[in-house]
């Protein structure tokens, strides 16, 4: 058990690396009426009014530390985060929605973004923060679709097994906010956004589908990734019209980098996984552990991704037999849902890595999401190591049934391998971490 305790160590200490507040302080300043955002600088004597809006989990957060900056010279603010996830703000209004599923709530808060940039004139400054989740939680309806419509597309696609770039390219050009649509209400005020990274390779356009960033995809991307997971005919009538009046140009398409909008815009990563990893490796070797950083871009099916990271275990534990090792990987892998159990893809991938190393002494492996939530659950995600299947076996638990029930959750709840962090109030996708003695 210590070294599952050592394993869950090294995980937060990625995780706290990449709070918000903490990043925030580093790239944000004002000093003598000179506001200091990363590269670029704002002279606030001649800006009217200073604006503050925000999707993701992590958005509340990083408006309060943008608060603690600018204090009364905000204007007005709005931002929309997961239930759960706000933190007392002064300036800022808050909506909490819902996530992975859109609601209600998601659509009010919307609109209350939308009521403010629309007012920012030449004169002022947006500032716009943005991360994970905020795809879900930044919610507008097109024109003939219902609240019910979106959720069941997000539903379809969830567990089609699509990544999280091509969820996004979908979800873009059925809106009015996204694929860079909210710089356009803003212009021509001045926006900038600081983005926290919850996609592989921190494309901007991904990001919560880039409200402030151009987008390369289109309509025709969006319909042959529907025809690629074969679920065309699973999404309702009325959202597959709305992309296919957009294939044949009866709806504008999202902005791209030439538009003049982004002339007025600025937009800055704060946080990655990279960074998370790093903290964690240096955690790691402060435990005692020879580290490697193997891979920051782990993606594809869960399946394939356990194999690969039990490969990846089994040459260490060859090649150095007697050294004390971590290997370190991030990125988000897809799972493709076909059972009605309980669970999210961090506690399917440990699950599915117990199998792999049953009968390997010595290996303790963790699986996390940095947001503290893995799924529909309340775990982060789970840790297993040499005495997981034989603790199952004496509870009478068939780790076959769970896997292809998909009830993760239900068998590290009852083996005791649940990682529960609570709200972390940041994310950079997933941690995994892989401890060999």
């Amino acid at each position: 058990m210590k070294n599952r305790k050592t394993a869950v160590d090294i995980f937060l200490a990625g995780v706290e690396s990449v709070k918000p507040d903490n990043l925030i302080n580093r790239f944000v300043s004002l000093e003598n009426n000179m506001l200091r955002i990363e590269s670029m600088t704002y002279d606030l004597s001649v800006i009217r009014d200073i604006y503050i809006v925000g999707m993701g989990k992590a958005s509340a957060i990083m408006a309060r530390a943008v608060e603690s900056v600018l204090g009364n010279r905000i204007t007005a603010g709005h931002v929309i985060t997961k239930y759960d996830h706000s933190v007392p703000l002064k300036y800022t209004g808050i909506t909490e929605a819902g996530h992975p599923v859109p609601d209600e709530n998601g659509i009010r808060g919307t609109e209350q973004i939308l009521s403010i940039v629309n007012k920012a004139g030449k004169d002022d400054l947006v500032i716009c923060l943005i991360s994970g989740g905020g795809s879900a939680l930044q919610v507008d309806v097109p024109q003939g679709c219902t609240l019910d419509d979106l959720k069941q597309l997000n539903n379809v696609l969830l567990r089609s097994g699509a990544d999280v770039t091509e969820l996004n390219c979908i979800r873009k050009h059925i809106s009015r906010v996204k694929g860079g649509q909210l710089a356009k209400s803003a212009y021509p005020a001045r926006i900038v956004s600081l983005i926290l990274s919850d996609v592989i390779g921190d494309p901007l356009e991904a990001i919560a589908s880039g409200p402030t960033a151009p987008d390369p995809t289109t309509f025709a991307d969006a319909i042959s990734i529907l025809r690629k997971y074969n679920v065309e005919k699973e999404i309702p009538e009325k959202i597959y019209r709305v992309l296919q009046e957009g294939f044949y140009n009866k709806r504008p398409e999202t902005l791209k980098l030439s538009d003049k909008v982004f002339r007025n815009t600025s937009n800055f990563i704060i946080g990655n996984n990279s960074l998370a990893l790093k903290t964690a490796k240096e955690k790691a070797e402060s435990f005692g552990y020879e580290t490697k950083i193997i891979s920051n871009k782990i993606d594809g099916d869960v399946n394939d991704v356990a194999d690969y990271i039990v490969e990846k275990t089994m040459d260490i534990n060859k090649s150095s037999p007697d050294r004390n090792c971590c290997l370190l990987f991030s990125g988000e892998p897809t799972v493709k849902v076909s059972g009605t159990g309980s669970g999210g893809r961090n506690q399917h991938l440990a699950l599915l890595s117990a199998r792999l190393l049953d009968g390997i002494e010595g290996v303790t492996f963790l699986s996390g999401g940095t947001d503290g939530t893995d799924g529909p659950t309340d775990a982060a995600g789970a840790v297993i190591d040499q005495f997981t299947l034989p603790n199952a076996r004496d509870l009478g638990l068939d780790i076959e049934k769970y896997l292809s029930d998909f009830d993760s959750y239900n068998f590290f709840k009852k083996e005791g391998g649940l990682i529960i962090t609570g709200p972390t109030q940041t994310n950079v996708m997933d941690l995994m971490i892989v401890l060999v003695n």
